[in-house]
């Protein structure tokens, strides 16, 4: 597999692993933060993760609070790493924001302390945020106030 990465055939020659790189060194907070298209809310709300495949879905559910969302996305704390590129179903908790089951690809997972990791996830359609968003206290006040886009 990895024996020849010249060869047309290989799907990660030495051109795409050297840009696959350089993609990876510009992920920086500064530059994820300028790509977002949606603003986003701080949201504590409770979190059920599942597989998005329906054959798993009872081969794990991790429950984890969410840290923000937006109409593309959010992120959210869990005891367990995520999957990162694997599809998830996301159940938030209804009485702190009444969406429907959201399906959502991980597109980041880092490990915060041994026991807590984040993780971020993209939305494959768009949400409608409710108009009565129960947040917590200091939801509003993120950086650039409320208007960070994501």
């Amino acid at each position: 597999m990895f024996d020849n990465f010249d060869s047309p055939d290989t799907p990660l020659n030495e051109d795409l692993a050297f840009q696959l790189l350089q993609e990876v060194e510009k992920s920086t907070s500064d530059e994820v933060r300028r790509q977002r298209a949606h603003f986003r809310l701080a949201v504590r709300a409770g979190v059920t993760l599942q597989s998005g495949n329906s054959s798993e879905l009872l081969s794990y559910k991790i429950k984890g609070m969410t840290g923000d969302i937006s109409e593309g996305g959010c992120c959210g704390l869990f005891p367990l790493p995520v999957r990162v590129g694997d599809i998830h179903r996301l159940q938030i908790d209804r009485e702190v924001l009444d969406l429907p089951l959201i399906f959502a690809r991980c597109v980041r997972c880092r490990l915060v302390r041994e026991d807590a990791f984040e993780a971020g996830f993209t939305f494959f359609s768009p949400i409608t945020l409710p108009d009565n968003l129960a947040v917590s206290s200091d939801a509003f006040v993120q950086e650039h106030g409320n208007r960070d886009k994501r």
